[in-house]
């Protein structure tokens, strides 16, 4: 094999490894999200989970976070709960680097 097919051999893998790191830390992200949500709606423990795996759950609609912010700010709204577009946003940004740190820890 030449270099320069391991070099492409090598990008390949760490272009996966990051998408898959990518994936779990948004996934994490969106439970993390859920079960703060479900806080908020006062949800008990077993209906928090439950809410957290919906939350996870949208986020395969489309591309991006958009699915996963209107799920969670819909929720909120219809039960009442006054967060503003701009709580929940910030508090997706947070999450997110909470969960990648998480990730990282786990290895």
């Amino acid at each position: 094999m030449s270099g320069f097919d391991e070099r492409k051999k090598g990008q390949e893998a760490k272009f996966a490894f990051d998408a898959e790191k990518k994936f779990r830390a948004e996934a994490r992200r969106n439970k993390l999200l859920g079960l703060w949500a479900a806080e908020l709606m006062s949800l008990e423990a077993e209906a928090a989970k439950a809410y957290a795996t919906e939350v996870v759950a949208s986020d395969f609609q489309e591309a991006g976070d958009e699915d996963v912010f209107r799920k969670v700010s819909g929720d909120l709204k219809a039960k009442g709960v006054a967060v503003s577009d701009e709580a929940i946003r910030e508090k997706m940004l947070s999450l997110i680097a909470t969960a990648s740190e998480q990730i990282a820890s786990e290895g």
